[in-house]
């Protein structure tokens, strides 16, 4: 984020969504008064991850973007963070930047003519009808003043398979359900066992594409020497013992989805031909020469941090901005203790059926609340399976039956 130091009096915070890197410079540069924080997005998707995370009072919206349709944002926006002023960029503005946007003011003026100012940048709630000319005429509803509009009513219910209600993980649950009915590229990030591959599956499932397959490769479990074969796949006679062709999970997944687990593992070696699948929708299998058109959404997963093995030369640069078209993360267990207890009961009726499950006592809760979970939500299904053995049919579950994995390392020393 690139923060601008500014006297306390101002108190904007400005964000600016466009694919063009120069229009987002230009943005900037034609504002009038000084922002104490200017942010910048390159699609729409990562616009709304910047717009939960934040106190924004403007937003410079292109009307070109890569993954959303501009119109259908701006009515997001509205109906979610009715206190943020959209602003649709004008088309002209991509090639015309002699106005300045005066953010105190709203005053939109040409900086080389005293004649009535050209309006390249344009207040969305201005443009419910336009003339051809271009002259915005506003309507009733555009009318009404922010804090008199509805509250967002969106659906916030868990995931298909994640158990959960607290503020990060509704979050996670309203992005999910923004990308499901779209093709955009998804990039799902967080620590091991925090349900990486949960998320990935109900995006699949809330999507148009949940008919079709869901395919998942783990690039980490795939040995490097078979793993081009596993998703491209090959023809017969390819190589020794290729006795017939195999379509490889890329071509399987057409029509649904390719789940890419721990994509930072990927070969180096392996990752152009993906980058080639990514930008062209085009594959070649080992040993042919046709070229094979498959229409599959890829949603990757990882708990490495990319752009550093980008920097230490281990991934590619492109191929990290194309799988990250839309970045997800998952927050670990530690930083949601408010979901514990549900998780908890979750897994006790799981592991107890078909017998009535146990309860835990107040004290178990709390130790549960205060564990560090370095292993997230696959390490607190354990506790809980073990915790149903040794209380043998007890009706409670008390903090003897917890085999936590930071008191057993000390217990043992």
């Amino acid at each position: 984020m690139t923060t601008f130091p500014i006297p306390p009096n101002y108190a904007d915070h400005i964000l600016v969504a466009s694919p063009s890197t120069l229009v987002r410079q230009r943005v900037l540069e034609s504002l009038r008064s000084p922002v104490r924080c200017f942010e910048q997005a390159s699609g729409g998707a990562e616009a709304l991850v910047h717009l939960e995370s934040g106190r924004w009072q403007v937003l410079f919206l292109d009307r070109c973007l890569p993954d959303l349709d501009s119109e259908e944002l701006r009515q997001t926006v509205r109906r979610r963070f009715p206190e943020i002023e959209v602003v649709l960029l004008d088309p002209e503005f991509e090639t015309k930047f002699d106005t300045k946007f005066d953010t105190k003011s709203d005053t939109k003026f040409d900086t080389k003519s005293d004649a009535e100012p050209t309006p390249y940048l344009l207040r969305a709630d201005d443009l419910a009808c336009r003339t051809e000319q271009g002259s915005a005429v506003g309507n009733a509803e555009d009318a009404v003043p922010s804090a008199a509009r509805p509250a967002p009513s969106l659906v916030e219910a868990p995931l298909p398979g994640m158990i959960g209600d607290s503020r990060i993980m509704l979050r996670v649950y309203r992005l999910a359900r923004l990308l499901a009915p779209r093709n955009t590229t998804v990039l799902i990030t967080g620590p091991t066992g925090c349900g990486k591959e949960i998320v990935a599956r109900a995006i699949h499932h809330l999507s148009p594409r949940a008919a079709r397959t869901f395919a998942v490769v783990n690039c980490a479990a795939i040995p490097e020497t078979l793993l081009e074969a596993e998703l491209f796949g090959y023809a017969r006679g390819a190589f020794t013992g290729a006795m017939k062709s195999y379509a490889g999970r890329i071509q399987t997944a057409e029509g649904g989805t390719l789940f890419l687990d721990e994509i930072g593992e990927m070969p180096l070696n392996l990752q152009p031909k993906l980058l080639r699948f990514l930008e062209q929708k085009e594959l070649q299998r080992l040993g042919s020469a046709e070229v094979v058109r498959v229409d599959a959404r890829i949603v990757s997963a990882t708990n490495a941090h990319l752009l550093s093995l980008v920097r230490e030369g281990k991934f590619r640069e492109d191929l990290y901005y194309r799988l990250s078209a839309f970045p997800m993360e998952i927050p670990p267990l530690r930083d949601r203790p408010e979901d514990i207890a549900p998780l908890a009961a979750h897994f006790l009726e799981k592991y107890a059926a078909p017998l009535p499950a146990p309860q835990l006592s107040v004290a178990a809760l709390q130790l549960l609340k205060t564990h560090s979970w370095a292993g997230n939500i696959r390490e607190l299904q354990n506790v809980i399976e073990r915790a149903l053995i040794l209380s043998a049919d007890q009706a409670a579950i008390r903090p003897e039956h917890l085999l936590l994995a930071d008191s057993s390392f000390r217990n043992s020393h």
